[in-house]
């Protein structure tokens, strides 16, 4: 039985993701390719490349919006509290605010293939409705920010096509860390992790304060919550192949996520 693992020791956000699956063997024309579909392609291009954090070295992937695309965007700051310390990074560029009806008519009119429409789909409708709760909305009311931008919808997307590439049996992951602290996003200073990481975690083992940072996003937390399949620290099947996802995080610990492919008898 083939087995795909996320060790989610620094949590996980949408490009850490897409690092991890290309360092793991996704050949990055055929994603490019296959993200073609989509119809999106003058709103932004990867970028692709190798980087390490603490001497642990793997593959970075930026979703870079085109510039006519983000003239008028808004490049957010978060800023991350811990005691007397502010720590500050560029948020990725937002150019749309989708809603979950748009979203779903992008990837529905797309040529992709048919599993990997559901697999999108999955992760968006898992965010809307973690959303919708969240601010007390109806499903197809929440205008979404981060994950509505493009960005968001290369990184969910992307992960549909690598793990329909990969054909595992099962995916398992380790319990998730959230970090902690303070983040600022559209409506203003929150915890971390945030309200609606929160709701997509449900059910799902984490862990919190490793580090006065948000480690984990709601791009990640819907990746996991959609298509993971068991959650253990405990593994027992050989590992046939690793790979590591790289962040952009400055952290104490290595601002990483580490999958493997394995064999289980």
């Amino acid at each position: 039985m083939k087995i795909l693992y996320y060790d989610c020791f620094c949590g996980i956000s949408g490009d850490m993701n897409l690092g991890a699956m290309i360092d793991l063997g996704i050949d990055p024309d055929y994603l490019k390719a296959e993200l073609l579909k989509l119809n999106l392609q003058d709103e932004y291009h990867l970028e692709i490349y190798k980087s390490s954090k603490n001497g642990i070295g793997g593959t970075r992937v930026d979703v870079v919006l085109t510039p006519e695309k983000t003239k008028d965007s808004v490049v957010l700051t978060k800023k991350l509290i811990i005691n007397t310390h502010e720590y500050m990074h560029h948020e990725h560029k937002k150019n749309h605010h989708r809603n979950l009806k748009e979203i779903e008519q992008i990837i529905q009119e797309s040529e992709l293939d048919e599993k990997i429409k559901e697999r999108s789909l999955k992760m968006f409708r898992k965010v809307a409705e973690a959303e919708a709760k969240v601010h007390q909305k109806d499903l197809y009311e929440v205008h979404f920010h981060e994950v509505g931008a493009t960005d968001s919808i290369i990184d969910f997307v992307g992960a549909a096509i690598a793990l329909e590439k990969l054909q595992v049996d099962k995916i398992m992951a380790s319990t998730v860390q959230l970090g902690g602290g303070f983040v600022s996003c559209a409506h203003g200073m929150i915890p971390v992790p945030a309200p609606a990481t929160v709701e997509l975690l449900q059910g799902i083992p984490v862990a919190k304060g490793v580090v006065a940072a948000e480690t984990t996003t709601p791009t990640g937390a819907a990746i996991l919550a959609a298509n993971v399949d068991i959650f253990c620290d405990k593994i027992r099947f050989s590992i046939e192949k690793t790979g590591y996802g790289i962040g952009y995080r400055e952290l104490c610990i290595p601002n990483v996520l580490r999958v493997f492919l394995g064999e289980e008898d």
